[in-house]
């Protein structure tokens, strides 16, 4: 393992010119680690942003098959972060080793996937309308459309995900895949960790001849202001707390040059147990869903930490076995101090609120996170009450009892944006309660049947994303190939002979010759 300097990373090169210093902790036991890390200047996060934007021009140029090979080389460095490198990010976390493993391997397919979106071209979006010169009244000029890369891009790492989520996860990936350099605010749990990913990357991108300031990265709780308002800096990919994304989407929208911010923040993620199932198959069911609320210690954004049902003494006796297992499960080390803390308060809002009944799980206390489960009123779902709006992130999930059909789809209309919803349902209950699908298309980014949200698949067809407060532009994905969309923008060329045109608008791309050999359309997506 090299060494671990803590210095921030500005246009392929190492940079600590402040004085204010951090320390990683291991997670487990509070101890503070051998490492310092230094607080990037108002004059480095500047720097990154420029160093950025003059690899802009450079990078954005290149081919999407050069572009490929530099996300096929970041794939190959980290897939060979071996056992030592794994051990920092366990000691950081507190998260198994062989879960590090796993999200190595997710982190590093992320990478190959958007390499693969580069060589097949569809992300271009190329639309053609070829000249009708004879058109009456007016002749049709020539119009060709593709999309580029919006320019640098300000990436923000997630706490619960050190890897996906984090240095070179899936906001890098598409952000580098769209063509955009990256500025990389590291967070401040997984230092260590952010410091030998960024090494890998910067490894690859020095095989593969990529501009210095194609990735730049920097360390700081305070850091993330100067970043976002810096007028080179065009798009943000954030992914944590509400509070955190809204204080980057406000920041952004006041610049003089707004930006998008593309933030994955808050979900609560409701499974709907539905009365079939719970005759056919209660008890699986149960466990099921009690292991998704404490996978993890319940630190993904997938958690489900609501489950509705319609009132029966099936459902009552579904709510008395889920009891038990809660309270049989053992406490986990979470994250850091600050996610405990934050959970602990989550927990006494709930604790403290009328309507709301504490069901199961031992009195939280000490340094690790006990699973709990509560009920609640339905009327305060109806209501929209912010208590059962809120996420709690944890190992705890709240039921809530509703009368009957009519009752399920008022408590389903006063739900905020989520990331996902579950039916837990037989082909009965699916033809009975129809009106549940087109009702969860309009408040979730992800609709499972029979499945549990936590696992998030990354392939075409995944949508990580969701109304607000799910995120801050529901028209996007953080999960999955269409991630890429969110750094990409159209540009139309009028009247511009073939040999001016991108490469991806000519006649002579093999793509538009297939196309006019097939007779097809002259306007469409590739």
């Amino acid at each position: 393992m090299t060494q671990i300097l803590g210095h921030n990373y500005i246009g392929g090169q190492r940079s600590a010119a402040g004085t204010v210093t951090l320390h990683s902790v291991d997670a487990t036991s509070g101890e503070q680690l051998p490492h310092t890390f230094y607080e990037a200047t108002p004059e480095e996060v500047a720097a990154a942003a420029q160093a950025a934007a003059g690899a802009y021009p450079v990078y954005r140029s290149l081919s999407a098959a050069r572009r490929a090979e530099f996300l096929d080389a970041i794939a190959d460095e980290l897939d060979a972060l071996g056992d030592d490198f794994v051990a920092v990010v366990c000691r950081e976390t507190a998260l198994p080793a062989g879960r590090i493993q796993g999200e190595r391997g997710r982190t590093s397919g992320q990478m190959r996937l958007f390499a693969k979106v580069l060589r097949r071209g569809d992300f271009y979006g190329a639309r053609i309308d070829q000249a009708l010169p004879d058109r009456q009244p007016l002749p049709r000029p020539d119009l060709r459309q593709y999309r580029i890369g919006l320019g640098p891009v300000a990436v923000f790492g997630a706490s619960n995900f050190p890897l996906a989520f984090s240095t070179a996860g899936g906001d890098t990936a598409s952000a580098l895949a769209a063509g955009c350099p990256v500025v990389f605010k590291a967070h401040g749990g997984h230092m260590a960790t952010a410091e030998q990913v960024a090494d890998a990357i910067l490894r690859a991108a020095k095989k593969t001849a990529m501009p210095d300031g194609v990735f730049n990265m920097i360390y700081g709780d305070r850091v993330g202001a100067a970043l976002v308002q810096h007028p080179a800096i065009q798009a943000v990919g954030f992914t944590g707390s509400l509070r955190g994304g809204r204080a980057l989407c406000d920041m952004a929208a006041a610049r003089p040059q707004p930006i998008p911010v593309f933030a994955e923040m808050s979900s609560i993620n409701p499974v709907i147990v539905l009365p079939q199932a719970l005759a056919a198959r209660a008890e699986s069911v149960a466990r099921d869903l009690t292991a998704s609320v404490v996978q993890g210690c319940g630190q993904f954004c997938t958690n489900p930490g609501l489950v509705i049902g319609i009132r029966s003494a099936e459902f009552s006796a579904f709510v008395a076995l889920v009891s038990g297992l809660i309270n049989d499960q053992p406490p986990q080390t979470m994250l850091n101090a600050g996610g405990l803390d934050n959970y602990g308060n989550g927990l006494k809002k709930l604790l403290g609120h009328p309507g709301i009944e504490h069901l199961a799980g031992h009195p939280q206390q000490g340094k690790q996170a006990q699973p709990q489960l509560f009920k609640a009123d339905a009327s305060l779902l109806i209501d929209g009450d912010a208590v059962l709006q809120d996420e709690v992130f944890g190992p705890t999930t709240v039921f809530v009892e509703v009368a009957d059909q009519a009752q399920l789809s008022a408590a389903l209309h006063g739900l905020h944006g989520q990331l996902t919803a579950t039916i837990i349902g037989e082909p009965a209950d699916f033809e009975q309660f129809g009106e549940l699908t087109p009702l969860l298309e309009q408040k979730v980014g992800r609709i499972l049947l029979n499945g549990y949200p936590t696992g998030v698949e990354v392939c075409d067809s995944m949508v990580h994303g969701g109304p607000y407060p799910a995120t801050s532009d529901a028209r996007g994905t953080s999960v999955g190939t269409l991630a890429i969309d969110r750094f990409l923008r159209p540009v139309c060329f009028q009247n511009y002979p073939d040999s001016l045109l991108p490469d991806a608008l000519k006649n002579a791309n093999p793509l538009q010759i297939q196309r006019l050999v097939d007779g097809l359309p002259s306007r469409e997506a590739l």
